[in-house]
């Protein structure tokens, strides 16, 4: 699997983004993703993750209520629709495929860099 997030860019807080990543190489429709975020001098941390069976979707508690997880599998493409985005979004954000369905995401995009100005 093959993943390439786009969307990132400089926002001012209280704005909006919506970070996409496209998938290619196998069949997108019955694999969960999930996105994640490292800001600078951190761990890589969970965001939101959305399985293929039943859209059931999850959120890390920092962004529930502002970040939106969804998918079109028309066009192999996943999102994150982040709103009142606040400095502390400030991150490079991946997103990552888990084939299996065990939580463990085996594949991952480059990357795309978000930054929130306060």
């Amino acid at each position: 699997v093959q993943l390439q997030a786009s969307g990132g860019g400089l926002v001012q807080a209280g704005g909006s983004l919506r970070l996409s990543c496209v998938a290619s190489g196998r069949t997108f429709s019955n694999l969960n993703m999930g996105w994640f975020r490292q800001a600078p001098g951190k761990e890589r941390k969970f965001v939101a993750g959305l399985k293929w069976l039943g859209d059931t979707t999850n959120y890390a508690d920092s962004v529930k209520g502002r970040f939106t997880i969804s998918r079109d599998n028309a066009k192999n493409t996943v999102y994150l629709q982040m709103n009142s985005l606040k400095s502390e979004d400030t991150a490079v954000y991946y997103c990552a495929a888990d084939p299996s369905g065990t939580g463990v995401y085996a594949f991952w995009g480059q990357g795309t860099l978000v930054t929130v100005s306060s």
